[in-house]
């Protein structure tokens, strides 16, 4: 059997804080890379406020109108990511992985499940124990979600990913149904700890799990 191209090497590109759109666009563009050869690649950012809707977006699931909603100052975006709505904003850690997944397994329902051990990983990393709680996508703690996952695979290449609250403000996910989920909240490992975990303290905790859970080393 011949080794694929770049196999065990993980390309990390941090972006700071991006807008979603540009961020989207960029997705596209390593996706093409990746696609062509070009190794596993993680795409770290902090979005300005967005909600972003996915392929199963639900329209009750919106509390106001887009206007209202740009009059908070926050963005509402349509994306062709599965999942519902969800909302991203600074001092939330987003990591898109632009991974070739004929590299590793070449199955959705593993990936979803991989990426959800990611999570599960680095929250240990933080001495927090997370879960999966199916039939929903994501990992939470204490009956409340920390990180939303939603992806889409193009040519067998995944853009999207995970959202991770780190120390953000958590009073924004009520104006929505986040992920068109009724009767469970949401959490952030600042809650959990009862201190302040920034995105930076979270961005290497979150690529050595990458690392560890698809055995692959920074290149």
């Amino acid at each position: 059997m011949v080794a694929l191209k770049n196999s065990n090497t993980l390309a990390v590109r941090d972006l700071g804080q991006m807008a979603y759109g540009p961020a989207a666009e960029l997705q596209r563009q390593v996706l093409e890379e990746v696609a062509s050869g070009g190794p596993d690649t993680l795409l770290l950012v902090e979005h300005e406020p967005v909600l972003t809707l996915g392929a199963g977006f639900h329209e009750e699931n919106l509390l106001f109108t887009p206007e209202q909603y740009q009059a908070k100052g926050i963005e509402v975006a349509r994306t062709d990511r599965g999942g519902d709505v969800t909302y991203h904003g600074p001092s939330q850690l987003v990591a898109y992985p632009i991974f070739d997944l004929k590299r590793h397994g070449q199955d959705l329902h593993k990936w979803l499940r991989d990426l959800e051990e990611v999570v599960i990983v680095a929250l240990a990393g933080f001495g927090l124990q997370g879960y999966r709680f199916p039939p929903h996508t994501g990992v939470w703690m204490n009956d409340r979600k920390i990180c939303a996952i939603g992806i889409k695979v193009k040519r067998w290449v995944s853009m999207h990913g995970i959202a991770l609250n780190c120390s953000n403000d958590l009073a924004a996910f009520d104006l929505i149904v986040p992920c068109g989920i009724k009767d469970h909240g949401v959490t952030s490992l600042s809650q959990e700890l009862g201190r302040e975990v920034c995105v930076d303290e979270a961005k290497p905790v979150l690529v050595r799990a990458f690392e560890s859970v698809f055995d692959l080393q920074l290149g």
